[in-house]
């Protein structure tokens, strides 16, 4: 007696010839299917692929089990007991395979889990880029869309053999899904419209993220949250406060996304390629960003050396408004590609436990001498969110104009609540 197994159907030439008493698994003849391969019993009786092939043969079926010899452990298995190959993935387990106190589960998965909150662009790409990395055991998208984050995620799920990660991807309409998340991206909110500043968001998405902050204070609560729902600081803000996380758990997106827009602009200058150009963008996600061209480099020669002052200018200036030039162009919706991977990158980093100098909005706790409030600052991440916030060498107009920043973020959010 022999078990026919799908590596048996794949090797068979569009037929396979078994025994009598050979057992053919589920497994296998849902693979013949498949192929079209046909089963034939040694004794000339043909088996469709199609029909029902019991799993054990009734000759087999009908001995009795043996009695387990004296020496035999509980729950160990016995010479002559079933195969669990024979049986389809999920389905119940024969009481005489079970481990006594211990059930039996797939292989483990120690790779962390993350959760992103809203499907829309933003969210959507970001569960997409997160799964690529291959660095999660699981990304989770939810929102309150019924059948929205579970079909776009079956849609990625679909990809995986094509783009070749395996993290796997599930949607839900329920916050209850973040449980076990060890990172939590917050994406849902209302997004600009062509004329809308960033504060004009703010009533609206307060009342989103404060509710979404309970829901991950109650199902995750040891998880790292990035922030990317606007307005920023304000937002990343209120995550903290709702969540009562520590402050190295709650961070803003917008400065890895700042720096990002400001390179590939000055690229298209022609100095450089984007990824060869060092700059960072710190201060608030929008008119009160401070791009310090001390520090901005082109394949290690400073800017200042290679375009005009007054281009210079022009540039940073356009980085600053680069996302209501984006949804200026879209006319409905707004920038999502590079915020996801803007995202996506943060939580890698930590994830690998380490990170290069990075702009995040963060509680400054008197850093760079501004007042202590959440702002762009350069900081290095782990694997529990900001590991430190590190000291640049500003010009002290530079100094002045980050102090500024602080200054009127933190005057907005007092104006919260």
């Amino acid at each position: 007696m022999s078990v026919i197994s799908v590596a048996d159907i794949e090797n068979a030439n569009g037929a396979l010839v078994i025994s009598a008493r050979d057992i053919l698994t589920p497994l296998a003849a849902d693979r013949a299917k498949e192929l079209n391969v046909r089963i034939e019993r040694s004794s000339s009786v043909k088996v469709s692929p199609t029909s029902a092939i019991p799993l054990v043969p009734t000759t087999l079926a009908a001995r009795p089990t043996p009695a387990a010899p004296p020496s035999a452990k509980p729950g160990s298995i016995q010479p002559g007991a079933l195969s669990g190959s024979l049986y389809r993935r999920g389905a119940p387990v024969p009481p005489q395979m079970r481990v006594q106190g211990q059930p039996v589960t797939a292989t483990r998965d120690d790779r962390p889990r993350a959760a992103v909150i809203g499907a829309g662009h933003v969210g959507a790409m970001t569960a997409l880029r997160l799964a690529e990395t291959s660095l999660f055991s699981c990304v989770t998208l939810v929102d309150i869309v019924p059948g929205l984050a579970a079909g776009l995620a079956l849609d990625m799920w679909h990809s995986a053999g094509l783009r070749g990660f395996t993290t796997r991807i599930e949607g839900s309409t329920d916050l209850a899904a973040l449980e076990g998340a060890s990172y939590v991206v917050m994406t849902a909110g209302r997004p600009r419209q062509p004329g809308m500043s960033r504060t004009d968001l703010t009533g609206v998405n307060a009342e989103i993220v404060g509710g979404v902050a309970d829901g991950i204070r109650r199902y995750a609560p040891r998880a790292v949250v990035v922030v990317v729902t606007n307005p920023l600081e304000e937002m990343t803000h209120l995550m903290a406060k709702r969540t009562g996380f520590p402050a190295s758990r709650v961070i803003g997106m917008a400065g890895v996304l700042d720096s990002a827009r400001f390179c590939s602009l000055i690229a298209l200058e022609g100095v450089a390629k984007p990824q060869d150009v060092d700059a960072i963008a710190l201060g608030s996600h929008g008119a009160e960003m401070v791009i310090p061209l001390s520090l901005a480099t082109a394949n290690g020669r400073p800017l200042e050396e290679l375009i005009a002052k007054d281009r210079l200018a022009a540039i940073v200036e356009r980085a600053r408004d680069s996302g209501a030039e984006v949804v200026k162009l879209l006319q409905k919706g707004s920038a999502y590609f590079s915020p996801a991977e803007s995202a996506a990158s943060m939580l890698a980093a930590m994830v690998k436990g380490s990170s290069p100098v990075i702009a995040a909005c963060v509680q400054s706790g008197g850093a760079y001498g501004v007042v202590n409030t959440r702002v762009g600052l350069p900081v290095r991440l782990d694997a529990n969110g900001v590991k430190e916030i590190v000291t640049l060498s500003l010009r002290s107009v530079e100094q002045a104009a980050l102090v500024e920043a602080a200054k009127s973020i933190a005057k907005r959010i007092s104006e919260l609540g």
